[in-house]
């Protein structure tokens, strides 16, 4: 099931912009557990397996208690200190400032993972010129680049393959990745040279009024999957001060 199928990527781009933005303004445990329970419920109805959700999302859940360690040690004292030496002082309150910090990188980084799944690059670029009404410059910039980010793994194992064939796998292993990263930089920015050269000779650079091959609009589902979003922004808010843990930013 996909009830996302066939959504305008701009409903997507929207839905996450209206969906986390609210939960930036406010540091409780609450709000952010009850917008993961949502999005735990949601994954599956969206066509996004918990599976693939962990695998897309690894960089978020790794992330997440990266941000709350310097809460822990640095955030607003308050209530038993449990460590403490120089400028670090680990708290009660400081401990749950982390732990709200944690769960919120993951409140607001998987509904971007959820809702970019399947997004064609195409697509999207006609939604921002045609819906949003941004600058064709800018949108057909968005779009190269994005399908060039497609090719990033394949140039990561062309280039492993091409490394181990030649016995350079073996040699240690942070020069070897080292020199993997140095060699897809190179190779990133010849292409991104050639397709600049292409795209000005075919006459993308040009300014004026541009048209579009397909036609780009929002329609009765897209309006819907917005409402939802705020909705379920609306319900996490609403718990967090039902049950008094609403917290804005200046219990910093």
């Amino acid at each position: 099931m996909n009830l996302l199928k066939d959504i305008n990527p701009v409903t997507r781009l929207l839905g996450v912009m209206i969906f986390t933005s609210p939960l930036l303004f406010t540091l409780d445990w609450v709000s952010a557990t009850v917008a993961l329970v949502l999005i735990v419920v949601a994954a599956p109805l969206c066509g996004v397996g918990y599976g693939r959700l962990l695998k897309r999302g690894w960089p978020i859940f790794l992330a997440a208690p990266l941000a709350g360690i310097p809460m822990a040690l640095y955030g607003k004292p308050g209530g038993e200190t449990h460590f403490e030496f120089l400028l670090a002082h680990v708290t009660d309150n400081s401990l749950s400032l982390a732990g709200a910090i944690s769960l919120r990188v993951l409140a607001v980084g998987l509904p971007v993972v959820l809702l970019s799944v399947d997004v064609d690059p195409t697509d999207l670029g006609d939604g921002l010129a045609q819906v949003l009404r941004l600058p064709a410059k800018f949108v057909l910039g968005t779009v190269a680049a994005l399908r060039m980010l497609t090719l990033l793994r394949d140039d990561v194992e062309a280039m492993r393959s091409s490394r181990r064939s030649r016995g350079l796998a073996d040699t240690n292993r942070v020069r070897y990745w080292f020199s993997l990263a140095f060699g897809l930089l190179v190779m990133s920015l010849r292409r991104a040279s050639k397709l600049a050269t292409a795209m000005e000779a075919r006459g993308f650079a040009r300014s004026g009024h541009r048209t579009w091959a397909r036609e780009s609009r929002l329609v009765g589902r897209d309006f819907i999957v917005l409402a939802v979003c705020a909705l379920g922004a609306a319900v996490a808010l609403g718990v967090a001060i039902y049950t008094g843990h609403f917290a804005f930013l200046g219990a910093l």
